[in-house]
């Protein structure tokens, strides 16, 4: 099969693209630097010529509410528009577990509209929701830092690692569409502030971790990020994936 990968050269991209060259699958990297897009539709055309299927795992360049929301449903329109003409049979987007059940958060919206542009657009399609990587609880963590503290809430969250992340958007584009939605989430459901506290037992920096619940990224966030009995769960521990950095 040829397997386009839009965001091919990112976190998650880059490891599906080599999951599905090391299946014996062609795949094509469509992003700005190899001369694809999605805003403005440039090498669209030609980039999903041939292709059996389209995995989108771009990222908005910005977090900002309108930003986001323009990004997600004009590249998601220009995308499902271009396979339509190539005859594309399938299309699969990475999104976010609980996206839909979140109407105060600007990028949570932009995700759902880039859904939505993908369940309208008349290509078969397939949509695995994940939790939290387990890569962005650093990143969260710095955000949060006063001086020595890093000030976090108890928001649950049941992170994953990004190369399990890749395993299963692989595994949809390898597979049949399914027209639906498909959640995946780590094994262990952990308080925001408890999985900081995890990261500087095991990278002690001098940093300590305070339990503040109107700190931080996920401080406002209702109990939705962890998914729900249906979720798929990956089965690398936080705590054992960090052992391994």
């Amino acid at each position: 099969m040829k397997i386009v990968v839009v965001g091919g050269t990112g976190l998650i991209g880059s490891q599906v693209v080599a999951l599905v060259r090391d299946k014996g699958h062609e795949s094509v990297v469509a992003t700005p630097s190899t001369g694809v897009d999605t805003l403005t539709g440039e090498g669209l055309a030609e980039a999903v010529k041939g292709a059996d299927v389209v995995v989108d795992v771009s990222n908005s360049p910005s977090f900002e509410a309108e930003a986001a929301l323009d990004f997600f449903t004009r590249a998601g329109r220009n995308l499902v528009a271009a396979e339509k003409e190539a005859g594309v049979g399938h299309h699969v987007v990475l999104s976010i577990v609980g996206v839909d059940q979140v109407p105060d958060y600007g990028y949570y919206l932009a995700k759902v509209a880039q859904e939505n542009a993908v369940r309208d657009g008349g290509v078969p399609y397939s949509v695995v929701r994940a939790t939290q990587f387990f890569e962005f609880i650093a990143p969260v963590m710095d955000m949060s830092t006063q001086g020595t503290e890093v000030r976090l809430s108890s928001t649950r969250l049941r992170p994953i690692a990004s190369a399990e992340v890749a395993a299963a958007v692989a595994e949809a584009a390898l597979g049949a569409p399914s027209n639906g939605v498909r959640d995946i989430a780590g094994p262990e459901i952990l308080p925001l502030a408890r999985l900081a506290e995890i990261t500087l037992a095991a990278k002690p920096d001098g940093r300590t971790v305070v339990t503040d619940e109107t700190a931080g990224l996920f401080a406002s966030m209702p109990d939705v990020l962890t998914g729900d009995d249906t979720a798929h769960l990956a089965t690398t521990r936080y705590e054992d994936w960090l052992k391994q950095r």
